[in-house]
């Protein structure tokens, strides 16, 4: 078998140490033919795109070595599907210099930390490609804007090693910045000059750091930065053959691509590019079969595709190869939710916790396997994300957290309808939701139910319990589960009192006892019911003190030597709770 890659993101190492490669190498083709002189792709986190950029570098690329010598790549693309595409584009093979950079690490609490960073992707692209000034071809002025651009590491940290001062220091990274604005210009520039060619620019996750800016509040500086970087090397650069750019989402409100009449944009509802990205339906199942997992086929398919790209079915690669990794040793293990993506959850768990009616019914909706129907517009802005319910639903579902199961046209407007796509991203709705609600009990001031237990109130226990249970979401009211473990959550803040869950008492389980640190304190019992129908939860009263009756729970607790028991009977129904004090 063929070593599976987990993380690998470099397609030079994925075929120098034989791991299995899905081919996707037509991509080269297809970007020739089928893209614009600059071509954005968006796709969720972990669908390939890193990937991809990195087999693109490795086609195009004239590389050289450390010694200027100049690097053969064919072996790389030998028996893959690309050497069956003409010598059209075949002969494209080694003759163009590349830059490659990624976005993806500019993850930083602030912006001076988070442009260092990028600043930093820039300078290492800078050294890569340091052969090119050794020419004669590369004119002085040119030299010297390239050497400064690749100093600036050690300049700056000269510069500031003593400034504390706020606003000293500021002026120094306004003027660092500038420095680096037609940074990706420059390097075009000193390339095309060496190699007699225009150059190829790849930009991996170029919307990282504007989502992280967003977050942690320095959303326009970034923008700023990335707005004249892009313009400089993907606008108004004669050095430029052609650009792919890749992220989550397309943002051009902000003015990121300004004026760029040559970007051809494919999103997740695009035609043109939809199997480059995900794995398809036959290369799922042909990975599953090379590892002897083909019978797994119905419970990958349940758990990680759903997605649709144009038209077609599209598997979350990353998680089918998790999968495959895990259970080539361990067949029946369970699967699991490989896929986590931190900010779009962040963003699932703001959606619930500031959550007002409307999307509480659609969540509940949604995570009980139905559907929503939204206006369908791709120009996201972060700073948009949170005004209205469209962009944040548009949102989840560029980002992979909602599939398309229909789209329809009114006006000028396409509506989408969509629904959770598989069992994975259902698996973390869920979890965020049960997660919040969790937080929110944890939140109240449980003082006055103690109280009312103490006081045999069973009214103000009814009110108490059935106000929490309002801000809960309709789909947990069908999970008995649930109501077990809320209610028992709702007992460890009960001072002087430990809380029971199911504790053999004579004959059965009563579902919930407070036990008192001190004997002579009475137990508190609780036997819980759930109900369907609202007539009904009087019925499951008299069945909770059948049960405290015929399973002798109150012999049971005074058995053990406490001086006294109160027992309740409560019976749950959606949102409301009933509560009712057991007489013998």
């Amino acid at each position: 078998m063929q070593k599976i890659g987990i993380g690998y993101e470099n397609y030079k190492k994925i075929i120098d140490e034989g791991c299995y490669y899905v081919d996707k190498t037509l991509l080269i083709r297809d970007v020739m033919e089928k893209g614009g002189m600059v071509t954005l792709f968006t796709r969720p986190r972990r669908f390939g795109k890193t990937l991809a950029l990195s087999m693109l570098q490795t086609f195009f690329e004239e590389e050289h070595d450390s010694e200027g010598n100049v690097v053969d790549n064919k072996k790389y693309f030998k028996d893959k599907l690309i050497m069956s595409a003409g010598e059209d584009v075949l002969s494209k093979m080694g003759k163009y210099p590349v830059i490659h950079l990624s976005l993806k690490s500019a993850k930083q609490p602030d912006f001076e930390t988070a442009f260092l960073k990028l600043r930093e992707e820039i300078v290492s692209e800078f050294i890569r490609h340091s052969y090119a000034i050794l020419s004669s071809d590369v004119d002085e002025e040119m030299k010297k804007n390239f050497a400064l651009i690749k100093s600036g590491i050690s300049d700056w940290d000269e510069k500031t090693a003593n400034i504390t001062d706020f606003h000293e220091r500021k002026r120094l990274l306004n003027g660092e910045v500038g420095k680096y604005l037609t940074s990706l210009l420059t390097l075009s520039k000193v390339l095309r000059a060496y190699h007699k060619q225009e150059a190829i620019i790849l930009i991996d996750e170029y919307d990282v750091p504007l989502e992280n800016a967003y977050r942690l509040g320095f959303y326009d500086e970034m923008v700023g930065f990335i707005r004249s970087l892009f313009e400089s090397a993907l606008k108004t650069n004669d050095a430029l053959e052609f650009g792919v750019v890749t992220g989550c989402l397309r943002i051009s409100k902000e003015s990121i691509f300004t004026g760029l009449n040559n970007l051809e944009v494919d999103s997740v509802r695009g035609y043109a590019f939809w199997n480059y990205f995900g794995f398809t339906e036959e290369e799922t199942r042909q990975f599953l079969a090379e590892y002897n997992l083909a019978d797994h086929m119905d419970t990958v398919r349940e758990w990680y595709d759903g997605y649709i790209f144009g038209e077609n079915k599209i598997y979350n690669p990353w998680s089918v190869i998790k999968y495959a990794k895990d259970h080539i040793e361990a067949p029946q293990k369970f699967p699991e939710s490989y896929w986590s993506n931190t900010s779009a959850n962040s963003i699932i768990k703001d959606m619930v916790e500031r959550a007002d009616a409307s999307v509480k019914d659609e969540l509940d909706i949604l995570i009980s396997g139905g559907t929503i129907e939204k206006r369908a517009h791709e120009d996201i802005t972060y700073d948009d994300i949170d005004k209205n319910d469209d962009n944040l639903w548009n949102f989840l579902f560029f980002t992979g957290y909602m599939k398309k199961v229909s789209e329809r046209m009114e006006g000028d407007d396409i509506y989408m309808k969509m629904m959770v796509p598989n069992r994975e991203i259902m698996s973390i709705y869920r979890n965020q939701i049960k997660a919040w609600f969790d937080e929110t009990v944890k939140a109240v001031d449980f003082s006055d139910l103690y109280k009312a237990i103490k006081e045999k109130d069973t009214t103000k226990i009814e009110e108490f319990v059935s106000n929490l249970l309002a801000k809960s979401i309709s789909y947990f009211d069908s999970d008995e589960t649930f109501y077990h473990g809320f209610f028992l959550s709702l007992m460890y803040g009960f001072s002087g009192y430990t809380p029971k869950s199911n504790r053999e008492e004579e004959n059965g389980r009563p579902d919930v006892v407070l036990y008192p640190e001190r004997p002579k304190d009475p137990v508190y019992l609780f036997e819980l019911k759930i109900r369907k129908k609202f007539n009904e939860m009087e019925e499951g009263i008299q069945e909770a003190f059948e049960q405290i009756k015929e399973k002798k729970y109150e012999e049971g607790v005074l058995d053990d030597g406490y001086a006294g028991v109160v027992s309740f009977g409560v019976c749950f129904c959606k949102k409301s709770c009933i509560v009712e004090l057991y007489r013998k």
